[in-house]
């Protein structure tokens, strides 16, 4: 599929090929996008929740009567579950909450990521984002300009320096290297937009698997 390319200032940038395998899927699969998304925000969790243990909990050890005569239950120590003040029965501990998933799949996820922006022409591709001074409020105008207002940059290899200091301080605009391309932030912007290097790069990256 060709798209056209355009400027940051929106002139016009000529066109560009995408390659079909990644951008123009056209069945989208809901369920391994959901997968991913999943896998990356169990990722992501820090998994240190935790309750205090009975031997954690700050009460005496001492048993709480004698153990037969009173006509009660028996009980050794108040730090059991069922006192108040005592320990938490059964509750979080600190943990990882990443479970692993096939690079195929994940390879799988982005590539119908892509393709959704592009069938839902939210896809587009810019020259490059290189501005000579990081000022938010002259971007936000250009970004205005352009009609985006939330977006995702991918950049190329590296982001430029005063597009990321302006860029950062605009709500709802992210800003990400190639190296930072994942399925969840795609599929959080509204828009999704590529700079020229930036598509070489996917490509590229794809190219191996396509061969095989």
């Amino acid at each position: 599929m060709k798209l056209d390319v355009i400027k940051l200032d929106g002139g016009k940038g000529g066109s560009i090929e995408l390659a079909d395998e990644i951008f123009g899927i056209e069945d989208i699969r809901g369920d391994i996008l959901q997968r991913v998304v999943t896998w990356q925000l169990a990722k992501r969790r820090s998994g240190n929740h935790k309750v205090q243990v009975r031997n954690e909990v700050s009460r005496t050890s001492k048993k709480m009567y004698k153990q037969k005569g009173t006509g009660g239950a028996r009980h050794g120590s108040r730090r059991a579950a069922q006192f108040v003040g005592g320990a938490r029965a059964h509750g979080p501990v600190v943990r990882s909450h990443a479970f692993d998933l096939p690079k195929k799949l994940r390879a799988l996820a982005l590539r119908h990521a892509l393709s959704s922006k592009a069938k839902a022409g939210s896809l587009i591709v810019i020259d490059n984002v290189v501005i000579a001074d990081p000022k938010t409020a002259a971007l936000r105008a250009q970004l205005m300009s352009l009609g985006v207002s939330n977006a995702l940059f991918i950049a190329g290899a590296e982001v430029d320096k005063n597009f990321g200091l302006a860029a950062r301080n605009i709500p709802n605009v992210d800003v990400l290297p190639n190296a930072g391309l994942n399925v969840y932030d795609v599929l959080r912007r509204k828009t999704l937009v590529l700079t020229k290097d930036a598509v070489a790069a996917i490509q590229a990256r794809f190219q191996p698997e396509e061969a095989a």
